[in-house]
């Protein structure tokens, strides 16, 4: 490894956390200086571009594919071949990096665990940190968990048998509060892939893997360009070779849907596939669409299904070109989280999981999510069905699909309207979720699905583009700021009843009542609803 340049003085503003020497090394904070004095500059300009980019969808309510790079998408190129760590992906399951879940899932039987900072992790000091530790153990296999309330003990299974790991950090709007550099906090971003990175590429390299990551969020290709520059950056500070880092990119906003080429483009020697994130997808019509009129409001989110004209052109547009140019496509996700109480339920909800992986699988994805180790078995068969024994079906090139640029944005092909039922569904779910968010927690079960940021954004989105949108619902009340503080009150003198009152005192409900009701109502459409979290969320 060589020697580190000389750094900024690293400002760690927080409370000692145990073990947090193993993570915050001096030669590790000198890598991550480093990251932040090449890069975050970039990221802010960046960020900048988004601002442009939203205000001309405002002008002009349309969205193209780019002329200045039609020579990219005509020209015969492809992406690096995959490692034989990432070559079959049939099954991969996402979940956040605490102890427990870190076990579970590299026991799980998928072949990929997307160990999540981002969406299914809220961003505490201790999360970020102690997530980072429990991927270290688990690589050093000196990780174990015996469950406080159960007594329960778990351990790794046999190397072989382990889920191979999947990355994913920040995205690059979030700064990291905790850990300054040149008196400024760093992207999150790059704490979160600097940490991975520096502790992690030569003992992954060792076990006979890699540095792999999911990027999210990412809205246009430049922005890949600049993940493909850090790889390069990173990768020559450790000293190891050019395409060692493997990178997936979650095509999760509408931007990027139109950019899929020159992304998988920039990333060409480091990129390993994309992947279909409908929650966070939806989330960002709504955000970039959001003063189109009519024609872009979005009925209830479960009416809104990838079989949708819009999702399909989005779908096969994705798996057409992840073939074209030798990357994989991943699907999406299956939330289902089983009930150990109602079988009739686990089979309703099983034989939908099943259909929806039937369907990608019968599409060409390569592989897929799933939320919890049970669903597991269900889309493995699935893809077992169609696959074999090939690890993946990248020959199949899909060369029948053909998508124009308004079959992606064309919501009104959808025959479904909101309803009042999907406005409480939305309160529900919101105050829920930021309330478990605001406690620290990132993946939360509420009513059998595995909820994580992105449903949070999809639900408050919705509110707010139905409001300002005036939307009349089937009962014949208007979707108004009264009517959605009405709704929310009822849901948390529900909670309050349900719970009781001590536990809904320790909770954090009103702050996540009011906090949903702020990002719903105000007229300055937030970007991003964990922003103002961020800035309520101790620790």
């Amino acid at each position: 490894m060589s020697a580190p340049a000389p750094s900024p003085l690293a400002i760690v503003d927080a409370e000692p956390l145990p073990r947090q020497d193993e993570v915050l090394t001096e030669a590790a904070l000198a890598f991550v200086a480093e990251l932040h004095r090449n890069f975050t500059a970039r990221r802010d300009e960046l960020l900048t571009r988004r601002k442009d980019r939203r205000a001309e969808i405002a002008r002009t309510s349309t969205l193209d594919f780019r002329p200045e790079t039609a020579e990219i998408r005509a020209a015969d190129w492809k992406v690096a071949p995959a490692p034989a760590a990432l070559n079959d992906r049939r099954v991969e399951i996402t979940g956040p990096t605490d102890r427990k879940m870190t076990i579970n899932a590299l026991n799980s039987g998928a072949k990929v665990w997307l160990a999540d900072f981002e969406d299914a992790s809220a961003p505490t000091w201790e999360n970020v940190v102690l997530g980072q530790l429990n991927l270290i153990d688990a690589y050093e296999r000196r990780i174990d968990f015996t469950d406080p309330k159960s007594g329960k003990s778990y351990a790794l299974k046999d190397a072989a048998e382990l889920a191979t790991v999947v990355m994913r950090p920040r995205g690059w709007h979030l700064e990291e509060r905790h850990l300054q550099f040149d008196g400024r906090p760093v992207p999150g971003a790059l704490v979160d892939f600097g940490l991975y990175f520096f502790h992690n590429a030569q003992r992954l390299i060792d076990l006979g893997k890699g540095p792999y990551f999911y990027l999210p969020k990412t809205e246009s290709y430049l922005e890949a360009r600049l993940w493909n520059d850090i790889f390069v950056f990173a990768q020559d500070y450790v000293g190891i070779p050019q395409g060692t880092v493997r990178a997936t990119v979650l095509i999760e906003t509408i931007t990027a849907a139109y950019e899929m080429e020159e992304i998988l483009y920039e990333l060409r020697d480091h990129a390993a596939g994309l992947n279909a994130g409908r929650w966070d997808y939806l989330f960002s019509i709504v955000k970039n669409f959001r003063d189109g009129g009519e024609k872009f409001v979005l009925p209830d989110r479960n009416a809104v299904t990838m079989t949708a004209p819009f999702m399909r052109a989005y779908t096969e547009l994705l798996v057409h070109t992840c073939h074209k140019r030798g990357a994989h496509a991943i699907g999406g996700m299956a939330a289902f989280i089983p009930s150990r109480r109602d079988a009739e339920v686990n089979k309703v909800a099983f034989e939908k999981v099943k259909a929806d992986k039937d369907r990608e699988a019968g599409d060409g994805f390569d592989g897929s999510w799933v939320a919890h180790p049970d669903l597991v078995p269900i889309a493995m068969a699935s893809f077992d069905a169609v696959l074999g024994d090939k690890p993946n079906q990248k020959d199949r090139l899909r060369e029948d699909v053909s998508v124009a640029p308004g079959d992606l944005i064309a919501i009104d092909s959808l025959d479904a309207k909101p309803t009042y039922q999907g406005l409480v569904s939305a309160v529900q779910v919101g105050i829920r979720y930021i309330e478990a968010w605001l406690r620290g927690l990132g993946a939360v079960a509420i009513f059998n699905l595995m909820e994580d940021a992105a449903t949070a954004e999809i639900s408050r989105s919705q509110i707010w583009q139905w409001i300002n949108a005036g939307v009349v619902f089937e009962n014949g009340e208007t979707a108004t700021a009264e009517l959605t503080r009405k709704v929310a009150a009822q849901e948390l003198a529900a909670i309050r009843a349900e719970i009781g009152e001590e536990a809904f005192a320790a909770g954090k409900w009103q702050q996540a009542h009011d906090l949903l009701l702020k990002v719903s109502l105000d007229t300055d459409y937030a970007d991003f609803l964990t922003l103002p979290a961020y800035e309520q969320l101790v620790g």
